[in-house]
């Protein structure tokens, strides 16, 4: 991970359509070399507690997730934690795991034994399991594997915004 630089954060903000906040690092960088999910901070400026320790900031990745997610795709998931032990072995890992890294970047009461995305047993935001599995790396979140593999190259059309800050048309 690498803290985000000037460019980094115009970057995020264009993505996001907002400022973005609580960035503690670039969690993953897209094959364009823009960020596509920033690591933040447990809890936001304002005193919020925030447990999506990885955003997914992309807007093309993003939409489409939320194709996927419109497709039925979270029910199909969390049925198959309850039919397949290994699976739901793994995804319980990673929810561990995404505990452990938040934990190192600060001790949020509120939250804990909180991860995201549903984790250890349910399938509720598959934006957030992606972002897990780009920031973690292949073999450390399933769920959030298989979202990547069924997105494709996300990214084969360049970069979603440009750093001057306008947008991709494609986004």
């Amino acid at each position: 991970m690498t803290a985000p630089d000037a460019r980094d954060v115009a970057a995020i903000h264009a993505q996001l359509g907002r400022e973005p906040r609580a960035i503690h690092a670039i969690g993953h960088r897209c094959p364009c070399g823009n960020p596509d999910v920033v690591t933040t901070e447990p809890r936001l400026p304002n005193g919020t507690p925030f447990p999506t320790t990885y955003y997914l900031t992309c807007p093309r990745a993003a939409s489409r997730i939320g194709t996927l997610e419109g497709s039925g795709l979270m029910k199909e998931m969390e049925a198959r934690l309850g039919t397949d032990p290994e699976l739901a072995a793994a995804y319980a890992r990673a929810h561990e795991r995404y505990l452990a890294a938040r934990a190192e970047l600060g001790e949020v009461p509120e939250i804990e034994g909180i991860s995201a995305g549903g984790m250890p047993d349910r399938v509720k935001c598959l934006h957030v399991l992606a972002g897990h599995a780009l920031a973690a790396g292949p073999g450390v979140n399933p769920l959030g594997d298989e979202v990547l593999e069924l997105l494709g190259p996300w990214w084969s059309g360049g970069p979603c915004v440009l750093p001057d800050g306008a947008t991709d048309p494609e986004a």
